[in-house]
């Protein structure tokens, strides 16, 4: 635990602009605030994120530190952020949610085409568990290569080509 007069000096060299102040700044607290975030997510790579969006915030925020206990109000930064994307998560989640239940009741009264024909793709594909259709959507609809997907989902290129071909063969099924 680093003491706010012991980082007096960098703190003001961060103030003034500093990158080499800035950079021992996050030197100093990457691993501690890393380890917060880790723990609250579980995911390194989201954590990642987090972190690296704390440190871009801080560098316009650093101006408002007006003394105390740099590691309550740096902390404090943290949470926000952690709380944000939490936020952001929860509405993503309702809008899904929304779209989906909205897609369901389309399905339910099924729409005719111009040539006057159900669409029976539309309906199969809302037959197939939630990430599966995400992934079928994403690969042929959003037209995204396997590595996109792949890095969207953070799963490995052989698990999304194999979930791919699974609802790929699930759907056909459901088609026949």
């Amino acid at each position: 635990m680093t003491k706010s007069d012991d980082l007096a000096p960098i703190i003001d060299g961060c103030k003034a602009g500093s990158a080499e102040f800035f950079s021992q700044l996050v030197d100093i607290y990457k691993s501690r605030v890393y380890g917060y975030f880790y723990r609250l997510t579980g995911d390194g790579e989201l954590s990642d994120e987090l972190l690296s969006e704390l440190f871009v915030k801080l560098v316009g925020k650093i101006a408002s530190y007006k003394g105390g206990s740099f590691e309550s109000w740096l902390f404090k930064i943290a949470t926000n952020i952690f709380h944000d994307y939490l936020r952001g998560k929860q509405r993503r989640k309702k809008l899904y949610e929304a779209r989906k239940n909205q897609l369901e009741s389309e399905i339910t009264e099924p729409k005719r085409s111009e040539s006057g024909r159900i669409d029976k793709l539309q309906i199969q594909l809302w037959k197939l568990n939630d990430d599966t259709r995400e992934l079928i959507m994403l690969r042929y609809y959003s037209q995204l290569s396997l590595k996109e997907i792949s890095k969207i989902r953070r799963e490995p290129i052989g698990t999304t080509l194999s979930k791919l071909h699974r609802g790929l063969k699930r759907l056909r099924e459901l088609m026949e």
